[in-house]
């Protein structure tokens, strides 16, 4: 019996019986990490049961969750900060029956591969939704887990860049997700620790409004060649999910 705490809830993830342990006091995962593993999934070479996955900053550990569901990977992790976070993540793991697929870390980004020299190098995949506001920027959220997922209080954008560049193998992809307005950012540490940005793609909220997210897919010395996707839309006219956004659930 998975031990579930005060003012925590289970929530159906939409992907088949994937379960999620979530506090909202704190923070709960939104439409972003589910892009993000549905981009990672279409994108990337077929992963099979012995594909290497990583996640960096996997809160509650929803992108490692919804990729069991996707994917044949026997092998994926999850690395949170955050010891109430990924205690969550491990019963979430636990709940759905799922440990043996799925570890999570507790340490930071910037600890990682000098706690566990042996991973470098070890990864077909990385996946990453870092916090979108640089340093101490922006309005402060009122709990301390939330300003950590939203702000860069430890690792950076270009840490996170870093060490999903030292995690994959030769040719290894990298996914992420992440705010237009830091995309110079991202290129500009992608090629500093060679990893090449091969495509993106703009996430709108609906047709004809500005994109406030973008999915960025990365190759670990892969050739210069950026494709720009078609732009994904959240929303319909009448306030409901697309279809292809739909579609990320299958």
């Amino acid at each position: 019996m998975v031990d579930i705490k005060e003012n925590e809830r289970i929530d159906a993830t939409g992907f088949g019986a994937v379960k999620a342990i979530q506090d909202p006091g704190e923070f709960c995962y939104g439409v972003d990490a589910v892009i993000l593993a549905d981009f990672a999934v279409r994108r990337s070479r077929p992963i099979r049961s012995a594909s290497r996955i990583m996640d960096l900053g996997t809160g509650s550990g929803i992108i490692p969750l919804i990729l069991s569901y996707k994917t044949e990977s026997d092998s994926i992790y999850g690395v949170e900060v955050q010891e109430s976070a990924w205690d969550r993540a491990c019963r979430s793991g636990e709940l759905n029956g799922l440990s043996d697929r799925l570890e999570f870390i507790l340490g930071d980004v910037l600890d990682l591969i000098g706690k566990y020299p042996e991973i470098k190098g070890s990864f077909d995949m990385v996946t990453c939704n870092p916090p979108y506001t640089a340093g101490q920027k922006g309005m402060k959220p009122e709990t301390s887990a939330k300003t950590i997922a939203r702000h860069e209080t430890t690792a950076g954008l270009e840490d996170f860049i870093r060490v999903g560049a030292e995690l994959l193998k030769e040719r290894g992809e990298m996914f992420m997700v992440h705010r237009p307005s830091r995309l110079v950012d991202i290129f500009c540490a992608c090629r500093k620790y060679r990893l090449e940005p091969k495509a993106i793609r703009m996430v709108l909220p609906r047709e004809g409004e500005e994109a406030n997210i973008v999915l960025v897919h990365m190759i670990k010395n892969g050739g210069p060649e950026l494709s720009v996707l078609p732009p994904l839309v959240i929303h319909d006219i009448n306030g409901g999910f697309t279809k292809e956004l739909e579609e990320a659930y299958l």
